[in-house]
């Protein structure tokens, strides 16, 4: 049986990435029934009601894990980084740390209302 390129993209990481990374999927996928997760621009990538949503990858230089959000530019939250990104923001997770689940649930929730009023 082969592995698909996004079930790859979780198992090439180590621990503590490897458990990160599939606990920042199941928060994700669990806090909406809308939300689904497929492989897009070599990267897992999640869909809101089939509009880009989020994405989980891979600091280089900070060694994080971190999320993507898709809109993030018109989000205010003191975790979310812009970086050199003109329409995403990133957050940040140290692997070696509990997931912050409800601020989290607090940039989910507010990118969502974005997508909803995006028409």
């Amino acid at each position: 049986m082969t592995l698909s390129q996004l079930e790859n993209f979780y198992l090439k990481h180590e621990e503590p990435h490897l458990s990160c990374f599939l606990a920042l999927k199941e928060i994700i996928l669990s806090y909406n029934s809308d939300i689904s997760s497929t492989w897009k621009y070599g990267m897992p990538f999640f869909s809101y009601r089939n509009k880009m949503f989020c994405y989980l990858w891979f600091h280089k230089k900070l060694k994080q894990a971190y999320v993507g959000i898709i809109n993030g530019n018109l989000i205010e939250h003191p975790d979310l980084i812009q970086e050199k990104r003109s329409k995403i923001k990133i957050i940040l997770f140290d692997s070696n740390e509990d997931l912050p689940i409800e601020k989290i649930h607090e940039i989910l929730q507010k990118s969502i209302e974005i997508h909803n009023n995006k028409k």
